[in-house]
C-alpha cells in the first residue's frame, strides 16, 4: 500500500473506494476467503486507513502485521508458511478467485497479455501478464534478503516464484469478464468500476414499479452515496422523515398525500436494501437473521393502516375490533401472500408504490373503505389462484 492514488495524491490507491470499502477492504475480505491467518500490509507507515483496516482483521480473527521493506516482509515469513499475495489496487470477487487458490498447491495466477498490460497489469513474458494474485511457499520469501530495499516486493515475488519454478494458471476468461477482476489506479476508474459493478448487479431482475424506480435510483446515484459513506443509512434516515410527514398528513386529514409519501417511503426503504446489499458484500459480511429494510417495512405497513384508520370513521357503538380488522387484515394479507406466491405476480402484490396509489386514489375519491375490502379480496385470490400453479 505505497503506489498514490494518481499524481500528487498523498493517500495511496490502495485506500480508493468502491461500493462503499475500499481496495484493501475488498483484499481483506478475499484473503477472509482463502483462509489466512495473518495479514502482512507493505505500506510506508501507519495512517488512519491502515488503523482502521488493522481493526477489521483483528475483528476478523486474523493476526496483523505492517512492514515498510522487503527485508522486514521476509523476517515475517517462515519457511513452513504459504504466502498469498496480493498486488495493490487489485479488485477481486473472492468467489471468483478463491476457486483458483484453494487447492492449496502454489500458482502464479497469470492472462493473456492482450489488454492487460493496458489495463494496469505487469507483463511476464512475450505472451502473459501478472494476475496480480499468487500462492507460494514462505521459504521463497528469504530471497527478498537479495534485493534492494526500494524494490516492488510484488513483482520481485513473482519473479522469484516463477523462477524456482512454481507453476503460472492462466485466469479463464469467464472470470476475467465483468467487473470481477480489476486493478485499480487511479479515483477515475475505481468511480467507472463502481457504477459498472453496480449496474451488473442491479440493473436487471425480477421487478414491479416501485422496485423499478429504486434499482434505477440506486444504479444512478448508488455510486455517489457509497463513495460519500453511510449510503444505506442515510436512505433509512429518508424513509423515517418520509413516515413521519405521511403521519402528520394523517393527523390534519391530507390522507391521499399520506399514502403517496408512505410510498415514496417504501421506494426508499427498498433502494436501501439494495445499497445495503452491496456494502455487505464489499465488506464480506452475511445478511443478518432480520434485514433493516424488511423492519422499515413493517414500519411502513403499520402506516398504511393508521392512514386507512384516520380515513374510516368508527360509528358509534362499533367494535374497536371491527374498526381495526379492516387494515388488519389488508396488512397480513400483504405479509403473508407474497410467501405463498413465488412468482412474479408476487414482486407486484408486495408492491407498497402500487398500494399507496390505488389507496391514496381511493380516499381521493371517498371510497377507501370499499377499496380496501377489494384489495383484500383481490390479495386472497390471487393466493388461492397462484399457489397452486406455483406447486404444481
Amino acid at each position: 500500500m505505497t503506489e498514490p492514488a494518481g499524481a500528487g495524491q498523498p493517500s495511496p490507491r490502495a485506500f480508493l473506494r468502491v461500493a462503499g470499502a475500499t481496495l484493501a477492504r475488498h483484499q481483506l475480505g478475499l484473503v477472509l476467503a482463502l483462509d489466512c491467518q495473518r495479514v502482512i500490509c507493505m505500506a510506508r507507515g501507519t495512517s488512519p486507513d491502515i488503523i482502521a483496516l488493522q481493526h477489521a482483521a483483528e475483528d476478523a480473527g486474523l493476526q496483523f502485521a505492517i512492514v515498510i521493506g522487503p527485508r522486514q516482509l521476509a523476517g515475517q515469513v517462515t519457511a513452513a508458511d504459504e504466502l498469498i499475495v496480493v498486488s495493490e489496487g487489485l479488485f477481486v470477487e473472492p468467489a471468483v478467485a478463491a476457486p483458483l487458490l484453494d487447492d492449496r498447491k502454489p500458482a502464479v495466477l497469470v492472462q493473456p497479455v492482450e489488454g492487460a498490460l493496458a489495463a494496469g497489469f505487469e507483463r511476464i513474458d512475450i505472451n502473459r501478464a501478472s494476475a496480480g494474485l499468487m500462492r507460494i511457499p514462505g521459504q521463497l520469501a528469504e530471497r527478498l534478503h537479495e534485493l534492494p530495499a526500494d524494490c516492488d516486493v510484488p513483482s520481485a515475488l513473482t519473479r522469484i516464484a516463477l523462477q524456482s519454478g512454481v507453476q503460472m494458471r492462466e485466469v479463464p476468461t469467464a472470470a476475467r469478464a465483468g467487473t470481477d477482476w480489476r486493478m485499480v489506479r487511479t479515483e477515475s476508474e475505481a468511480i467507472a468500476l463502481e457504477n459498472e459493478w453496480l449496474r451488473v448487479r442491479f440493473a436487471d431482475g425480477p421487478t414491479s414499479p416501485g422496485r423499478t424506480m429504486a434499482r434505477l435510483g440506486v444504479v444512478s446515484f448508488g455510486s455517489s452515496m457509497l463513495h460519500a459513506g453511510n449510503a444505506s443509512n442515510a436512505l433509512s434516515a429518508g424513509v423515517v422523515v418520509l413516515l413521519a410527514i405521511a403521519s402528520v398528513l394523517g393527523w390534519f386529514a391530507l390522507v391521499p398525500a399520506g399514502f403517496l409519501f408512505a410510498a415514496l417511503a417504501w421506494v426508499l426503504a427498498e433502494a436501501s436494501r439494495l445499497l445495503r446489499a452491496a456494502e455487505r458484500q464489499a465488506l464480506g459480511l452475511l445478511p443478518p437473521a432480520i434485514p433493516r429494510a424488511d423492519v422499515l417495512v413493517w414500519v411502513i405497513d403499520t402506516v398504511f393502516g393508521v392512514l386507512i384508520l384516520a380515513d374510516t370513521p368508527r360509528f358509534p357503538g362499533q367494535l374497536l375490533l371491527s374498526w381495526l380488522s379492516v387494515p388488519a387484515v389488508l396488512m397480513m394479507l400483504l405479509g403473508l401472500i407474497p410467501r405463498v406466491v413465488k412468482r412474479t405476480a408476487s414482486r407486484w402484490i408486495g408492491d407498497r408504490l402500487l398500494l399507496g396509489v390505488v389507496l391514496g386514489a381511493a380516499s381521493a375519491a371517498g371510497q377507501l373503505l370499499p377499496g380496501v375490502q377489494v384489495v383484500s379480496l383481490g390479495l386472497i385470490a390471487a393466493g388461492l389462484l397462484l399457489a397452486g400453479r406455483q406447486h404444481d
